[in-house]
């Protein structure tokens, strides 16, 4: 009889993270997969502990270039230390009443919180400081960035809280939450962005007036990319209640497109305004996510 062999890889498929109710332990093995996964990478090459690595630029010291890396992909890549990356991360989480929709514990407020601790895990494994910002119509809680592990736990178990369903119509709270961060860093925005768009890019733009680089991370459930379903259904507002009856059949390509269109428009406008975009669903890897936080991080400095 011989043991079955467990991998990480497996321990933090979407359905597996739903049901583990430990946040810390999670974030643990998405980071562990994640990292993994990066060691084994012919394009990344290079360990997360001691630093990160960006292309090199005419001028760039010379003394820094990575050598290996050149000899295996022919591209010039520079070491860029610790002393020399650090960075302050803010997540800023949307916890509304429409972050519940999903299936079950798989929903889009299960998938932000593990997110946002992963990438507050992999933040303070870089010794980077971490700053959350948990946020519906107002700012629910608030964690100024700090680099140390005591000031992690306190945003893990704040990220851990039931909170019910809080509304949120407008993104003037992303306003408050721009003046509220003091020092420029990665703002990492979580939310499924139910905002009236011109709306949305102007808080924004306010994150990116303080010289803030922006990553956005648009997490929807599968069900409202696509709508995978067959016969009659009933559309409810997460937020408001508000009701309509239909058949999915009679929408389904209309309401793909409308949601594609959403979708290709934020980007584009992300695009102009130099913030990275990134739209997820539920059923996607964690680690796919962090990947996409890497690169940004690393481009930084």
């Amino acid at each position: 009889m011989t043991a079955a062999v467990v991998k990480i890889a497996d321990l933090v498929s979407p359905k597996i993270i739903s049901s583990v109710q430990d946040l810390d332990l999670v974030a643990r093995w998405v980071v562990e997969g994640f990292i993994n996964g990066l060691h084994r990478s012919p394009f990344i090459g290079f360990s997360v502990d001691f630093a990160s690595h960006r292309e090199y630029i005419a001028g760039d010291d010379l003394r820094h270039l990575n050598w290996k890396i050149y000899g295996r992909h022919d591209r010039l890549y520079i070491k860029q230390y610790d002393a020399d990356t650090n960075v302050d991360v803010h997540l800023v989480v949307d916890i509304s009443g429409s972050m519940s929709i999903g299936d079950g514990s798989q929903n889009k407020l299960r998938y932000a919180v593990v997110l946002a601790a992963s990438l507050g895990h992999l933040a303070s494994r870089q010794r980077d400081a971490v700053g959350l910002t948990l946020f519906a119509d107002t700012i629910i809680e608030k964690f100024n960035a700090r680099g140390t592990s005591d000031h992690l736990l306190q945003i893990l178990n704040a990220l851990a809280q039931p909170r019910g369903n809080p509304k949120a119509q407008e993104p003037t709270v992303l306003h408050e939450a721009a003046e509220m961060i003091p020092r420029r860093g990665l703002v990492v925005l979580i939310s499924d962005l139910y905002y009236d768009s011109p709306e949305l890019l102007e808080a924004l733009d306010h994150f990116r007036h303080f010289g803030h680089d922006v990553l956005v991370f648009h997490v929807l459930a599968p069900i409202e990319k696509s709508m995978p379903i067959d016969g009659s259904v009933k559309i409810v507002d997460a937020e408001t209640g508000e009701e309509i009856e239909t058949l999915a059949h009679e929408i389904r390509d209309s309401y793909s497109q409308a949601v594609h269109r959403w979708i290709d428009e934020t980007h584009k406008e992300c695009l102009a305004r130099d913030i990275d975009y990134v739209c997820i669903t539920t059923d996607s890897p964690v680690e796919s996510a962090l990947l996409d936080y890497f690169v940004k991080r690393s481009q930084l400095y």
